[in-house]
């Protein structure tokens, strides 16, 4: 085998990629603007108003967790509110949903623009501490 014609096919094949690099590199024009990347940004809760507790279940001291997927639209407001999982207490899944069709978020964004998002959302009811001054009139009427 010629030792001199394999080190010379080396650089010729060398040599034409560095060709084919700098015409493809010449033929690109400074003029090109440069897109900076946008980063994207989280859904951020802004307003999120603790709904109602029932007061015949506070006094009662029932409480629970209500969790929903809420679908976030591009305007920060819950589109779509589902049910995930309910506390066994009807008054408290209801209050809970209600209260979460106001809650006022800042979409997601992705390349500058809002974005519709969905996320798991939880909404706790803790029996109050101290029973509530309402439930001795409750407790009246009963």
């Amino acid at each position: 085998m010629d030792t001199n014609s394999i080190s010379c096919a080396f650089p010729r094949a060398a040599c034409a990629l560095l060709a084919l690099s700098c015409s493809l590199i010449a033929s690109c024009s400074d003029d090109t603007p440069v897109v900076a990347a946008i980063p994207s940004t989280p859904l951020t809760a802004v307003q999120t108003p603790k709904p109602d507790y029932p007061i015949e279940l506070a006094c009662a001291n029932v409480g629970g967790t209500v969790v929903f997927n809420v679908v976030v639209g591009v305007e920060g407001k819950p589109v779509e509110v589902k049910l995930l999982a309910s506390s066994g207490q009807p008054k408290l899944d209801a209050s809970a949903e209600a209260a979460v069709h106001t809650w006022i978020f800042e979409a997601a964004t992705r390349n500058g623009k809002p974005v519709v998002q969905g996320l798991q959302v939880p909404v706790r009811f803790t029996p109050p501490a101290e029973r509530p001054s309402q439930c001795f009139a409750l407790d009246s009427q009963s």
